[in-house]
């Protein structure tokens, strides 16, 4: 876990908060106030991905960024799983905690299911969706296909499922901190020029030891076991959150996420969502391009209002 008062030379100035409600210790970011942007990263990042966000937005919003269980200064609890319901049943507990509604879910890689998760539980608490290279597993028919032809495609997933074959993938993953700029770039990170001891610091800081490694490695064996519960919602739910105003981002040189598996699934989740895909951006986007996708997310916000209706 990295240490509450960790800046990463000045990159990631946000006072610590922490709740106990998941039943360890978990840590978000909660600056600014107004609307609430609800940002969730993935794999193997944590926070800091959307540290140019909370820059931004801060001024006019509530950004609330959670880091999982065994991600960034969060708790890496011995006695607990890492699947996806896991993560889902914190996420549950920390809003449920903090007593958040209208929420604006920001969407990126397993921060996707962990979010849509949460929609699906408490649909009424959402107000809009934005998936960045995140997917939005809604009980759609094509899920379990999407999740499949993906994975064949994936170097990521590839790598998963013979690391785990072959004993080795928890030894890879234990020493992340060693390894996180190979794993990004595998998954598909294409901004090389931010690259920075500071950077890479950062990125690799959660991971001192292969106990500390436990978020990122259970994320990846839930897949090679079939570990993962997506969260099935009722019609009800899925009725409501079909009608919430909701923008898909892809950056198009996602090598972990292919846009053409997982961008049908968000339109069937979400009809009358808007998708836009970024030639040349990797699947760690929000690096690779933060101010394009600062821009399309405010155009988003002002576009739509609180209420639910869009004139986007």
């Amino acid at each position: 876990m990295i240490a509450a008062t960790e800046t990463f030379e000045g990159t990631f100035p946000f006072a610590p908060h922490y709740s106990s409600a998941p039943g360890f210790r978990m840590h978000y970011v909660d600056e600014g106030s107004g609307p609430v942007l609800l940002c969730l990263h993935g794999e193997p990042t944590w926070g800091y991905l959307f540290r140019h966000l909370v820059s931004s937005f801060s001024a006019t919003h509530r950004v609330v960024v959670p880091d999982h269980m065994g991600f960034g200064k969060s708790e890496t609890p011995a006695d607990r799983t890492y699947w996806l319901q896991d993560h889902i049943g914190n996420l549950e507990a920390l809003i449920l905690d903090l007593d958040l509604h209208d929420i604006t879910l920001v969407l990126h890689d397993f921060g996707g299911p962990v979010g849509m998760g949460l929609a699906a539980r408490h649909p009424d608490r959402i107000a809009r969706v934005v998936a960045v290279n995140g997917p939005t597993p809604l009980g759609q028919p094509g899920l379990g296909k999407a999740l499949e032809d993906n994975g064949h495609e994936s170097p990521w997933f590839r790598w998963i499922a013979q690391a785990d074959r072959d004993g080795t993938l928890e030894k890879v993953l234990g020493e992340l901190k060693y390894n996180i700029l190979s794993t990004l770039k595998l998954n598909g990170f294409a901004n090389n020029q931010i690259i920075s001891d500071t950077w890479i610091e950062a990125y690799g800081a959660p991971f001192p030891t292969s106990a500390e490694s436990r978020g990122a490695i259970g994320w990846a064996k839930g897949f090679a076991t079939g570990a993962h519960v997506f969260e099935a919602p009722t019609d009800v739910a899925r009725a409501k959150l079909a009608g919430v105003p909701a923008l898909a981002i892809w950056g198009g040189a996602d090598r972990t996420l292919n846009s053409r598996h997982f961008l049908p699934l968000f339109t069937s989740a979400f009809p009358h969502g808007t998708v836009t895909e970024l030639p040349g951006v990797g699947h760690y986007s929000l690096e690779d391009a933060p101010g394009t996708i600062n821009e399309l997310l405010r155009a988003f916000l002002e576009a739509t209002d609180v209420t639910g209706a869009t004139r986007w």
